[in-house]
């Protein structure tokens, strides 16, 4: 009898994996298209409400420059230029202006241009009615794209068949951010609701298209959703009682003024982030201790379940060093410039602690390190027993 269960449980996550996998692949993207085309039309809705001049952003390529004399009166301009570009695209392709261009010492936002640069411009009807253009920025996507070319090629050639269904998982991934979180958060959406939401999805995309449907996959599906909870959780009780306001960086405060008015929940806002910071780790961890323990299963069948489990413990406590460090360094690499600038002021340890945005990046390392190092027991956990009931 437990023979003829076991071939049947075998038959279904075996014989049949590629169809049911097909047809929830299928499923999602059906879920995903309609989520994208409700928050596209909310976005849509609100840029037809809030445009007031009509410009066009093309690519344009700068001819010449002429620096031209500063006004002495005038102490915002530090330098000035005459700059002459060629539009390369859209409706006023191979038309050339003649830019005033002003650098106002602004480091970060001043934009210093040579002939020959490519740049995005900005073009624009004058209250006058004529047809004017603005340098906006240098053109950064072409060398963007050529890295992400090397990055996806080199998935390609190493991972092969499981590295083309990593690019599909992560090119689903950016879609589920880019097309249901963001435009969800604007449309005004709980915003810790819809970032666990958006985190089951990408879990269960990402794990059972790159390693299919069957034992290995659930228990690290629930190793890692376990994780991402108990990270959100910690992140949620501990910043509502130690009172982070979720407004430490320039970007939040900015969007309280964004022409749409919505009220956003920014402490909701920080925890959905810490979320999303720390699903990609908490994977890795769970997948890395579901497929060793598998390994473990096929060259001894007969190992006992807590020997399995422990196998999976010991794999994970090797993991468990090298991904925290990833977590607690991603967030300091991100902080680098504000942990230089107090140190060069001197400023006390205490003082610097008990800050919102540096209380914030601590929260938020130690709560994603925490739902990392609980992966590894509940999906150790998870495949022993579900490899026990297979026995």
């Amino acid at each position: 009898m437990v023979f003829l269960r076991k071939v049947k449980i075998d038959k279904v996550l075996g014989g049949k994996e590629d169809f049911v996998l097909k047809k929830f692949m299928l499923i999602l993207l059906a879920f995903i298209m309609a989520l994208s085309h409700g928050a596209l039309s909310y976005t849509y809705a609100a840029e037809e409400d809030h445009t007031v001049h009509q410009s066009e952003l093309v690519k344009a390529k700068v001819l010449e420059v002429e620096y031209l004399e500063v006004d002495p009166d005038n102490p915002i301009f530090k330098e000035s230029m005459m700059v002459k570009i060629e539009i390369l695209q859209g409706e006023h392709k191979g038309q050339t202006f003649d830019v005033v261009h002003h650098i106002t010492g602004t480091y970060g936002y001043d934009i210093y241009v040579e002939p020959g640069d490519k740049i995005l411009a900005t073009i624009e009807m004058s209250d006058e009615g004529n047809l004017e253009a603005y340098i906006s920025e240098h053109l950064r996507s072409p060398y963007i794209y050529i890295v992400i070319g090397i990055f996806v090629a080199l998935i390609l050639i190493i991972g092969r068949m499981k590295g083309l269904k990593t690019v599909i998982t992560l090119m689903l991934t950016i879609l589920l951010v880019i097309k249901g979180l963001l435009p969800g958060l604007l449309a005004g959406y709980n915003p810790i609701l819809l970032t666990i939401l958006i985190a089951f999805v990408i879990t269960l995309v990402t794990i059972l298209a790159v390693s299919g449907i069957n034992k290995k996959s659930f228990a690290a599906i629930i190793g890692i959703l376990g994780g991402v909870f108990v990270a959100g959780l910690i992140a949620y009780l501990v910043g509502t009682e130690i009172k982070l306001t979720g407004l430490s960086s320039d970007e939040a405060v900015m969007l309280m003024y964004i022409p749409q008015g919505i009220a956003f929940d920014f402490r909701g806002l920080l925890f959905a982030g810490i979320i999303i910071s720390a699903i990609g780790a908490i994977m890795d961890v769970g997948v890395s201790v579901a497929s060793a323990m598998e390994e473990v299963r096929n060259v001894d069948p007969n190992i006992s379940t807590k020997a399995l489990i422990m196998s999976g413990m010991n794999v994970g406590k090797d993991a468990m060093g090298t991904m925290a460090n990833t977590l607690i360094l991603a967030y300091t690499g991100s902080s680098i410039p504000m942990l230089l600038l107090f140190t060069a002021y001197g400023e006390d340890f205490t003082k610097i602690i008990n800050l919102d945005m540096i209380a914030t990046e601590i929260i938020g390392a130690l709560a994603g390190s925490i739902g990392l190092v609980l992966c590894i027991p509940l999906t150790a956990v998870a495949m022993g027993m579900l490899n026990e009931k297979g026995d």
